[in-house]
């Protein structure tokens, strides 16, 4: 069964202490508002940075690096898709997978969060 799924999210991921000096800076470099995401406290929004993306800060109880998200129609099929091209799953949170893709980086295929139009316009079927 085919399924969707596309480049959503890329985020600058800092200890959680860093984070609020994070913000302000990527803020200022790119010259675009940074705003906290409600009932999501860890991630600052970095609005209009990449357009058609998102780009945001993520406190992490871990190093700095950055990571990228894929948003899905369909988790699971998505999720195999990436390990048969040699990612491997490291851990699970709620509806997300999170991915150690080749080189080290990590993914995170989450559900989409996109509105139906444009996430159809968007996005990549694969069968």
């Amino acid at each position: 069964m085919a399924h969707r799924s596309r480049l959503l999210t890329i985020l600058i991921d800092v200890p959680r202490g860093e984070a609020a000096a994070a913000a302000a800076f990527w803020s200022e470099a790119l010259g675009v508002p940074a705003r906290t995401v409600p009932d999501e406290q860890q991630f600052t929004s970095l609005h209009g940075a990449l357009p058609g993306l998102v780009l945001a800060v993520q406190a992490v109880d871990d190093q700095a690096r950055y990571h990228v998200d894929i948003e899905t129609d369909d988790v699971e099929a998505e999720t195999r898709r990436l390990v048969a091209h040699g990612a491997v799953e490291i851990g699970r949170w709620l509806e997300c997978v999170t991915l150690r893709a080749p080189g080290g980086h990590l993914v995170c295929v989450i559900p989409s969060h996109t509105d139906p139009e444009t996430f159809e316009a968007l996005s990549q079927a694969w069968e």
